[in-house]
This record gives structure tokens, C-alpha cells and sequence, in this order.
């Protein structure tokens, strides 16, 4: 088993709050993860149809049946217990008492309505290339502030991570990634998207999908989304907002520190695996990547989303945005920890060239900082031109 980043994060919080909500996309090994670092923890799954109707029907005998912590997964077919679950933690404390799975981002909504310290929310992500590679993930507090680890040469082949993407199951059965992600989402459409898309919406609602895909990293544009697809707005919106609530895009917000400037405040659109969103493109081997025209965006995908997963896979806030103002002067990634704000570049060339660096040293003098940083398709990680150069494999 490939160990996941999160485990000792899950093993501290059922160690101090009653309630842990486990979120992620499906297939991201959170199941896996779950009995993996609480062992001694019950485990039952309302995927089961007789266990579901039992959770349905009386779901306060379903919860006090058990004595001993327990693992409820696939808890999005259970919401409706959350109002249950916390009247029994108010009278019963104990740490770890419920771990709750689900898919998407359905459960840590409806947990809000518990009290902060009776529960904490937890997102597991697919891999991160540095779990993929045993390695510690990188400190996004410090990125750019000291020198890049020194490391041997990369034996892995970008293009061929990027195709095959992150989901747990493609790596651990060594299974052909395009295959298993058609699989992916065909059941995606068919199990997951029915409170969202209608049965005589589904063909259109693909071609939309694929819309998405070739927007990836584009200003997200309602109207002409609607209008290329054929469909109304608040039909867009509403499939937008099934992609992200089942974790399959991030709309990236833009950052509004304005430095006097006018700023755009559309979100831009992302893929969060890179898998999906070749087979999305219709890209059907690494060999055709390298060469595709989307090869840039799709690196961006992979940036933003080894960005997003050194922070969730260690239980913190994201505060990752993008900043462009209306001149068209743009940064990639903003990371704001509250003290500084540290300027990201993804640029997918395996060699330096030296407008890789111009929206770095805009920004550097604008907002009158030092830290910048560039990842890029190559394989050293270095110092150039005030900024700090990582390889893909080390960020």
C-alpha cells in the first residue's frame, strides 16, 4: 500500500474531536486510508442496500447499535443522520466515536451545523506525485524562501504521469489508465450526476463535459459555455456546480490584492486530474501529449493540483488563488499564508527560456517581494533570476 500523507492527520483528530468527516472525490482511497489508520474503529458501509434502509428507517437505533467507534462509509447516502449523530456526541465525547466517509463535497457542508469543536472535515485528493514517489510532500509555508532539495535525477517520464493521472486504483493494479478513466466516468455520469442531470440531458451534459476540458485553465465565461453547448444559463451553472462538488474541477478565484490596479474577478476553470482530462481531450497516448497543443494547460493541472494536495493531504486551508489584472499582467498561483504572498509560474518546456521568468518579475515589482517561484517540466531544481526553479517532480 502506497502510504497517504493524511494517515497521521486522521489518527490526531480521532484522537481529539467525536466527529471526523472524510471527504473526497470517489476512488481517491478514502475507504482504504480510513481502516488502514483506525483499525480497531467498526466499520459498515451504507452503500449496502439492507444497511441503508436500516440507517432510513430508524436511524437512532442504526447509530446506538454501535458501542465501539465505528466507520460509516459512503455516509452521502446517509445525510440525514448528521442531525442524529451530533445528539449523541453531546452526551457521549468520546474522540474518534463517528468517522464518516463520503464522496464529494456533500458531507462537509451539512457537518457545519455542528459545533466547530465537536468535528473536524478532512479531504483526501487522488495521489500526490511525492506519495507516489515515498517522498515528503513539499512545505508550501517555505516555497521559495529556501533552496530547492537536491535530489538525483527523475526516473519518471512527465508525460506519462500527466496521462495517467493520480486515482489510487490505476497505480496499485497497474491497470491502462485511458480504460479505467472512460470507466471512471461513464459511472460518474450514471451514479453520481442524477440529482443534477437529467436522463435526456446526459449526451448533452458529456458535450458540455468535454467543453470543460477544453476551456482547462481558461476565465471561466458563462455565456459562452450556455451558448456552445445549447443549453441556459442556470443550466451551466448547475452542472458546474455538480463538477465541483463531486470534486472533479476547482473554479480557482482570483486574488484581490489590487496594488491600485483593476483586477479580474472571474474564477478560471481546472481540471484536478490529469488523467481525466486527457481522455477528456480526447489525448490517447503520453506520445500524443507531448506534442498536443493543451500540454501547457494540462501541466497546470497538475501544478494547482499538487499545490492543493500538500495542503489538504496535511489538514489545512488551500489559500491558493490566481491573480490577473486587466492589462493581462497574470500569475499562475498565489499562495497567501497571511504573512506574504508567494507567486507561482507552471510553464511545461524542459528548458528554461527567459519569458518563462517576465510575469514573475512583474510581480516582484509590483508588490515589492522577493519569493517567486517557477516549476517547470525539466529535471534540475535550481536559482535563476531571483526566483527559485523547481522540477515537476519536486513540487
Amino acid at each position: 500500500m502506497i502510504a497517504r500523507q493524511l494517515q497521521p492527520i486522521l489518527r490526531s483528530a480521532a484522537r481529539q474531536v467525536p466527529v471526523v468527516v472524510l471527504s473526497g472525490p470517489r476512488q481517491s482511497g478514502k475507504t482504504t486510508l480510513a481502516r488502514a489508520a483506525l483499525p480497531r474503529h467498526t466499520y459498515i458501509s451504507l452503500a449496502d442496500p439492507d444497511v441503508r434502509s436500516f440507517a432510513h428507517e430508524d436511524p437512532s437505533g442504526f447509530l446506538k447499535q454501535f458501542r465501539r467507534n465505528v466507520l460509516i462509509d459512503d455516509f452521502h447516502h446517509g445525510v440525514q443522520l448528521l442531525s442524529h449523530v451530533q445528539a449523541l456526541v453531546e452526551r457521549d465525547e468520546r474522540p474518534g466515536r463517528f468517522v464518516l466517509i463520503g464522496s464529494g463535497n456533500y458531507l462537509p457542508s451539512r457537518a457545519a451545523q455542528m459545533p466547530s469543536d465537536r468535528y473536524t472535515v478532512l479531504h483526501l485528493f487522488p495521489f500526490s506525485f511525492s506519495e507516489l514517489a515515498s517522498r515528503p510532500a513539499v512545505d508550501l509555508s517555505v516555497l521559495g524562501r529556501r533552496p530547492p532539495p537536491s535530489r538525483p535525477p527523475e526516473e519518471a517520464d512527465l508525460m506519462e504521469t500527466l496521462f495517467r493521472g493520480f486515482y489510487p486504483r490505476i497505480h496499485d493494479r497497474q491497470l491502462d489508465a485511458r480504460s479505467w478513466l472512460r470507466n471512471y466516468l461513464r459511472n460518474f455520469v450514471e451514479r453520481d450526476l442524477s440529482r443534477h442531470v437529467h436522463v435526456a440531458e446526459v449526451d448533452t451534459f458529456l458535450l458540455f463535459l468535454r467543453m470543460c476540458a477544453g476551456r482547462n485553465g481558461q476565465l471561466l465565461n458563462l455565456s459562452s459555455l450556455a451558448s456552445d453547448a445549447g443549453v441556459t444559463h442556470t443550466t451551466v451553472r448547475r452542472w458546474l456546480f455538480a463538477l465541483e462538488v463531486n470534486c472533479l474541477v476547482v473554479l480557482l478565484r482570483p486574488h484581490q490584492r489590487s496594488f491600485n490596479k483593476r483586477l479580474i474577478k472571474s474564477p478560471k476553470l481546472y481540471f484536478l486530474d490529469t488523467g481525466l482530462l486527457c481522455v477528456l481531450l480526447r489525448i490517447r497516448t503520453p506520445e500524443e501529449l507531448r506534442t498536443h497543443a493543451a500540454r501547457g494547460v494540462v501541466f497546470e493541472s497538475y501544478v494547482l493540483s499538487e499545490l492543493l494536495k500538500a495542503r489538504l493531504h496535511h489538514g489545512k486551508e488551500p489559500d491558493i488563488y490566481f491573480w490577473r489584472d486587466s492589462a493581462g499582467h497574470e500569475i499562475d498561483f498565489l499562495i497567501d499564508d497571511g504573512e506574504r504572498l508567494t507567486p507561482i509560474e507552471a510553464r511545461s518546456g524542459q528548458t528554461i527560456a527567459g519569458g518563462f521568468f517576465t510575469g514573475l518579475e512583474f510581480w516582484r515589482k509590483l508588490s515589492r517581494t522577493r519569493e517567486a517561484v517557477l516549476v517547470y517540466g525539466g529535471d534540475r531544481s535550481f536559482r535563476r533570476l531571483g526566483s527559485t526553479v523547481y522540477r515537476w517532480s519536486d513540487i
